[in-house]
């Protein structure tokens, strides 16, 4: 074999060499490529199952924590706030937010206060001072000097030994309050009604038990 012979075979072993590695790199990359393909196809569910995990948990914590349209009358800060009621037992949280200081003074008339900020743990209703406002004046003098149906009117109100917010009253559907009288809940498009009256301020914390606040004085049947 003379030597261009030679240098031709080497030329083509060279080539076909070089055509079997490039081949051999291409299946690898398509290899890769396949795998972070189905990787990637793996992941799309867990990551879609992660993001609807997370704006679960965000659709949750946004429920945290009272909500209605009264709630804007609560004051932002101070005692009387949100933040101030859960401190202190139900009838010192009421006493400092001026949206129930009618109802405070009935409370005191009927001597509950010590009743109230007990250990409890309590769920009350608080009718806020339009819903007694809403009482013809003289009907409500009466009231307030009647200390026995007063009490009887009040305790209908508290439900005691549990401290329940709006989704555990819906859930319950009727509870017996300290009156011996029965509570119908039910709810409104995500708003809790205590007897048909809407809640105007739902979950609101107290140091003792949770507090509704209402739209109407509820009366014992």
């Amino acid at each position: 074999m003379n030597t261009t012979t030679r240098n031709t075979h080497k030329i083509r072993g060279r080539k076909i060499r070089l055509s079997v590695a490039a081949i051999a790199t291409l299946s690898l990359v398509a290899t890769a490529c396949g795998d972070d393909a189905e990787d990637t196809a793996s992941t799309e569910p867990a990551a879609a199952e992660t993001t609807e995990a997370m704006a679960t948990e965000t659709t949750e914590a946004m429920a945290d924590g009272p909500f209605g349209p009264a709630c804007s009358a609560v004051p932002a800060d101070g005692a009387g706030s949100f933040d101030g009621m859960a401190n202190d037992p139900a009838a010192t949280a009421a006493s400092n937010n001026p949206v129930l200081s009618t109802l405070v003074t009935a409370v005191t008339a009927a001597g509950l206060v010590d009743t109230l900020n007990s250990e409890g743990p309590f769920t009350i209703f608080a009718p806020t001072n339009d819903a007694f406002a809403a009482i013809p004046p003289a009907d409500l003098e009466a009231l307030l000097a009647d200390t026995d149906l007063l009490t009887s009117i009040l305790t209908y109100h508290v439900i005691a030994g549990e401290s329940l917010s709006s989704a555990d009253l819906v859930e319950l559907g009727t509870s017996v309050t300290v009156n011996g009288g029965e509570l119908e809940f039910a709810d409104d498009n995500g708003v809790l009604t205590v007897n048909g009256v809407a809640a105007g301020c739902q979950d609101v914390q107290v140091g003792n038990g949770t507090v509704h606040i209402v739209g109407a004085v509820l009366m014992p049947g």
